[in-house]
């Protein structure tokens, strides 16, 4: 089995600019930016590097908040109490102390509204396996592995600057988009501007997030901020039907932080259009196939796929088919047997997988005996460097 690659021209008629795209060119050390609908990514920078993500972090505590609630291991009426420990941290809090008891639903909002380092440290003390926040740390580590989140490890629910504590951007988009997807009903409060705790935190009542009020669809998520990290930010805008995400990190100022991602966001709606690539069904290449009972299977994708294009962009959309060949019989029909790459110009590379359009079984004995019988004078040929 040898790698095999086919390359072709999906010929967009639509498409024939004129002018070359051009990257966005951030001045965040990391960030990463996608369309949520097609699944385009339309900038990766340093996207899966682990770094410290401040409280970015914070999603995950709360996603998993969301899952509890969802499965009743806690209500949002429900009054937890305030440890010595949540009600020692500093930075941003809600104030909390020990003759609190706080209900989860206030907790959600100081985390999403304030950014409240005791209101984490409350919910991951009564969601922890063991009781502490470290435990509930490991277990977010191990629930983000189980989701994908392949470069984020938790040593706090907060985000508190930590030793080994770090998220990719790329995880963090992974996490924002499942946070939209999986608990819609709670997704709108961080859109949330004010959120006013028992009137005893006013210097810290207003969402940090700095593009919600400037009327370009943005609608979260979250600010991060440390010494080592610089100034971060994970946020998404929606507007018609297309929705981005996008993650920032490593910007000086928070003055910067907010253009680099109203920049982000207008970039991100104005310079692509969505096209349809190809429609499912339609073959696309033959994959040649080892002793089976017929000697090739047409390869298509298993979705129709859309993808967006930058708006002055020229000439057609190439991209390369790669499978490991010849592929063993039996082939089902939608068995994912290669892999389609294409990279619109000025945008990252992407890989969609190709799935079999019919059913390939077990040759039969001359069958077989002929594929064996053409792999031998194929490498005779090779070996002796003449047509025989």
């Amino acid at each position: 089995m040898e790698p095999v690659r086919t390359f072709l021209a999906i010929l967009l008629a639509s498409v024939m600019m004129v002018v070359p795209a051009g990257a966005f060119e951030t001045r965040a050390s990391s960030a990463f930016v996608v369309d949520m609908t097609t699944g385009t990514v339309l900038l990766n920078k340093n996207a899966d590097e682990p770094l410290p993500p401040a409280s970015m972090s914070k999603l995950m505590t709360l996603y998993v908040t969301f899952e509890a609630v969802r499965d009743g291991r806690l209500s949002l009426d429900e009054k937890l109490p305030v440890s010595q420990h949540a009600m020692s941290y500093g930075g941003s809090t809600m104030f909390l102390d020990t003759t609190d008891r706080v209900s989860v639903i206030d907790l959600i909002r100081g985390i999403i509204v304030m950014s409240g380092n005791d209101a984490c440290v409350v919910l991951a003390e009564a969601l922890s396996p063991n009781g502490t926040e470290r435990g509930f740390a490991d277990f977010m580590t191990r629930r983000g592995q189980q989701m994908g989140l392949s470069n984020s490890v938790f040593k706090n629910a907060s985000g508190w600057p930590e030793a080994g504590h770090v998220m990719s951007m790329r995880d963090l988009a992974l996490l924002t988009r499942r946070l939209i997807e999986d608990f819609p009903e709670y997704y709108p409060m961080f859109a949330e501007t004010e959120f006013l705790f028992d009137g005893r935190a006013p210097q810290n009542t207003t969402n940090r997030n700095p593009v919600l009020t400037l009327d370009i669809g943005a609608d979260g998520l979250k600010t991060g901020h440390t010494r080592e990290s610089g100034y971060s930010f994970t946020g998404s805008a929606k507007q018609g039907d297309r929705r981005i995400i996008w993650v920032i990190s490593g910007l000086e100022t928070a003055q910067e932080r907010a253009r680099e991602s109203e920049a982000i966001v207008n970039w991100a709606f104005r310079q692509f259009t969505r096209k349809d690539i190809v429609k499912a069904g339609t073959e696309l290449a033959r994959a040649d196939v080892w002793m089976g009972s017929a000697n090739d299977v047409g390869l298509t994708v298993a979705e129709d796929l859309t993808t967006l294009i930058p708006v002055m962009s020229a000439a057609d959309l190439k991209a390369e088919i790669v499978y490991d060949g010849p592929l063993r019989s039996p082939i089902r029909k939608g068995d994912a047997v290669a892999t389609m790459i294409f990279a619109p110009e000025g945008l990252p590379e992407m890989s969609v997988p190709l799935v079999a359009m019919e059913d390939v079984d077990h040759g039969g004995v001359f069958s077989r005996l002929g594929t064996v019988t053409g792999l031998l004078l194929a490498r005779m040929r090779q070996g002796s460097g003449e047509a025989l």
